[in-house]
């Protein structure tokens, strides 16, 4: 059931605040095409558009409605990454998309949103007594794996890693003992031979260069080496909108998905990067602040399962390109290049509001 009646409770704030954050990624796409719209720019304007409305009809859309669909939800994305085994087309070394004449769908990002529905959805109503038991904790342990593995079998380790750690968010919230995630912290420490050895050569290159950039500049090392010579090179205020040299001169790999920030850092410096976290910050509060005031489980679930993944976008991200972690291939929310990932990310906001606008909704019975 949709209700225009509640569209008045939007917070008109947030709606300026992410139009900002998707125009500064439009303005990025024009500078990363030399000062053209094409080939991205022109691309990502509509997909913002679609993903905004999008955003606003799920906003309105009753949280019940949600809450029924949850597991439906899941059960589809399930398939659609089956089907991506099967069906999908290989694209940069890795078959991850499905082609739908239209456009190309990415059911791994969207699997992230319809997981988090669907564990908020399990945990909704237990009680601490109830997620104290192993048998309650295998079904949503299960839930999370076999998207996980289908995820790492495309190859797509950051998508899978982020599936494995906004499931554990929603683990912690639902009030799964410390502990126990101790525990499963060593167990995965223990298996690090085993996980290794399942790697990708390339996604262990990249875990090595990580460690030590330097050994390999010209050759496996060398995104990272050059994004941290734009990054430094742009100084305080930056070299300027089309001035940065490392970016147009093509010695930055991916200036227009993974590395963008890097590109944004080297035009605007310092000053424009602290201007950009402040904005992610307040987006980031926001949201959690309407997660932690849900009056259901399921609400404060959602919301805290959904700003937590949107947060470790920003984060690792941003610690990628600066060297800080592994390159992971994550975008930078909103403002990467990327259809699905707009969507989804526009479709995860309108359950958080959808969330706030039906605070005096009773879900779940």
């Amino acid at each position: 059931m949709i209700s225009f009646s509640r569209l008045k409770k939007l917070n008109i704030t947030v709606l300026i605040l992410l139009t900002i954050l998707s125009g500064i990624g439009i303005l990025m796409l024009v500078s990363a095409a030399n000062g053209s719209f094409t080939p991205w720019a022109i691309r990502q304007l509509p997909r913002f558009a679609i993903g905004f409305l999008m955003m606003i009809l799920v906003a309105i859309t009753d949280i019940r409605q949600w809450f029924s669909k949850a597991y439906l939800l899941y059960t589809i994305l399930l398939i659609l990454l089956i089907a991506v085994e099967v069906l999908g087309f290989i694209g940069m070394g890795a078959r991850r998309w499905l082609d739908l004449y239209a456009f190309n769908l990415q059911p791994s990002e969207l699997m992230r949103v319809c997981l988090v529905l669907a564990l908020a959805r399990y945990f909704h109503g237990c009680t601490l007594e109830d997620v104290g038991q192993f048998r309650v904790l295998l079904l949503p342990f299960l839930m999370i794996l076999l998207p996980t593995l289908l995820v790492m079998r495309q190859p797509d380790l950051g998508t899978a890693f982020m599936l494995v750690l906004s499931g554990t968010a929603l683990f912690f919230v639902a009030g799964v003992r410390v502990w126990k995630f101790v525990i499963a912290g060593l167990t995965t420490l223990a298996t690090m031979p085993f996980l290794w050895k399942a790697l990708h050569t390339y996604q262990q290159k990249r875990i090595l260069i990580f460690l030590n950039p330097e050994s390999d500049p010209m050759n496996t090392g060398y995104h990272i080496s050059q994004s941290k010579i734009a990054l430094g090179s742009g100084g305080l205020w930056g070299k300027g909108f089309l001035q940065g040299t490392q970016s147009h001169l093509n010695f930055l790999p991916e200036k227009q998905t993974d590395f963008i920030f890097t590109m944004f850092c080297e035009e605007f410096g310092l000053i424009g990067a602290i201007v950009l976290l402040i904005l992610y910050s307040i987006l980031i509060l926001y949201n959690f602040n309407i997660s932690l005031n849900s009056r259901t489980q399921f609400g404060r679930m959602v919301g805290v399962g959904l700003t937590t993944t949107f947060f470790l976008y920003v984060f690792i991200n941003m610690g990628m390109v600066m060297g800080l972690l592994p390159v992971v291939g994550i975008p930078l929310p909103l403002i990467s290049y990327g259809g699905t990932a707009m969507i989804t990310l526009l479709f995860s906001q309108g359950l958080i509001f959808s969330v706030a606008l039906h605070n005096d909704v009773r879900v779940g019975g």
